[in-house]
């Protein structure tokens, strides 16, 4: 049986790309303060292991997996309704889901630029719209967004990365603007990492070697380090729980100081 103390007991969590990295760590974090959760992620084995993981920790009923390509809207409506089955509502949804891998802009072909904005920004519309359904049911509620400080600052060879998660980062305050003129206790903010840990890391670590991927990163960073899964778990934790409550339609920028330069 789930806990039912912690800063987040009570809470019923729906996060995508739970499989590993950044969901992963999130569907830990949000579990041991008392949420349940689903755990939702194209690797459907992936996103079982979490949730078993949770359940034999926390107690059965604590976590759940669901299948799910956030780029099929079919897909999501069926998996947000079995999830509030499962848990018995929604309350908090994490759109974690993304990727990176794009390329300069004149190489770029226009189907790889259509896939990152699929997983990055779709993913974020579809979630929103159909979760709100039954998060109407469970206020007060929180809908975090995963961006990038990649959508605040730019570079020269990330166009669709950059694109996108500027997106997420404007589509989140659209939300809760949304939210907040219907008169629902529904809050919507982003998360803007730099260099974390996970594996949106490994292409760079598997031609460098871990060790120096990480010290080239960290030298970009004025705190001297990438940051850890966690990092972004806690803040995750903060805007899901009702200690965030005045807190809607911003932006929290974990990023080590990169903007601050």
């Amino acid at each position: 049986m789930a806990q039912s103390t912690g800063r987040v007991a009570g809470k019923k969590a729906f996060i995508t790309g739970g499989a590993q990295g950044l969901g992963a760590a999130a569907a830990r974090r949000l579990a041991e303060e008392g949420a349940k959760v689903t755990v939702a992620d194209i690797n459907l084995a992936g996103a079982e292991a979490v949730a078993a993981e949770l359940n034999a920790r926390h107690g059965a009923g604590t976590a759940f997996a669901l299948p799910l390509d956030v780029t099929q809207e079919d897909q999501w409506i069926e998996a947000l309704e079995k999830a509030n089955g499962l848990m018995g509502g929604i309350s908090v949804l994490l759109n974690n889901a993304g990727v990176a891998g794009d390329k300069p802009l004149e190489a770029m072909e226009f189907d790889l630029w259509k896939r990152i904005m699929a997983i990055n920004v779709d993913s974020v519309f579809l979630g929103a719209k159909h979760a709100l359904t039954y998060m109407r049911e469970n206020q007060p509620g929180s809908i975090v967004n995963i961006s990038s400080i990649a959508g605040l600052i730019a570079n020269h060879n990330s166009p669709a990365y950059n694109a996108s998660k500027a997106a997420v980062w404007l589509l989140s305050k659209n939300i809760a603007l949304y939210c907040a003129k219907q008169g629902l206790d529904i809050r919507s903010n982003s998360i803007h990492p730099t260099f974390i840990d996970t594996p949106i890391l490994d292409p760079l670590s598997q031609r460098l070697g871990k060790e120096e991927a990480h010290a080239k990163l960290g030298r970009q960073i004025p705190l001297g380090h990438i940051g850890e899964p966690n990092d972004i778990a806690n803040a995750v934790l903060y805007l899901a729980s009702d200690e965030s409550k005045f807190m809607t339609g911003a932006e929290m920028r974990l990023d080590g100081g990169i903007s601050a330069m």
